[in-house]
């Protein structure tokens, strides 16, 4: 479920627009310069869909958002439980924990969902937008946007990754703890 909760930077609780209506979302985020779209999914993808696959099934999408050829790296990014891995509790932890402080890119970080779902927080003046993306959903942060993104206590997700740069990734931490006063992906959906 795509969701956005718009709360006060100083005390999480105050919450000022909570929706899952993927129009309203799409305005709210536009209003503040942060696209967001939705993608229809094709037909018969699984984790197990092969990267060129995806690509390839996306590539009309792929080759209109990359029009004017900015992007110079498209990859997929691919996180899923293992159960047949022993270390797998560890990776995820340590996954989800990486990117889980505010930091900002040098570059738009552009994502787009083929399955799972994740959170990017973004810390915008006096308000923390949190925008749970799942599958067919796009958002691109514009570079230097305070932000923090989490994966849940399971993560899983399948995401194409657009780069300007090969080291487009690189974050750049401000060392505000904020994020851990705000509710994780896990408390923000319903049970």
């Amino acid at each position: 479920m795509t969701l956005l909760q718009i709360m006060s930077d100083q005390d999480s609780a105050d919450v000022k627009l909570r929706t899952t209506d993927d129009a309203v979302i799409a305005a709210e985020l536009g209003k503040r310069g942060i696209t967001f779209e939705r993608w229809a999914l094709f037909d018969g993808f699984d984790a197990a869909t092969s990267t060129e696959d995806l690509l390839a099934e996306y590539q009309s999408r792929i080759e209109e958002l990359n029009a004017d050829g900015r992007f110079k790296f498209i990859d997929v990014a691919r996180i899923h439980p293992d159960a047949n891995d022993p270390e797998w509790p560890a990776k995820a932890v340590a996954a989800r924990t990486k990117f889980l402080d505010e930091h900002r890119h040098a570059e738009d970080e552009v994502r787009f969902f083929a399955a799972g779902q994740g959170c990017f927080y973004l810390h915008l003046g006096d308000e923390v937008l949190a925008t749970v993306c799942t599958a067919g959903d796009l958002v691109s942060v514009p570079a230097g946007t305070l932000h923090w993104f989490d994966m849940g206590t399971e993560p899983e997700f399948v995401a194409v990754r657009f780069f300007e740069e090969e080291d487009g990734w690189i974050g750049d931490f401000t060392g505000d703890k904020i994020s851990g006063g705000f509710p994780t992906l896990d408390e923000l959906l319903p049970a």
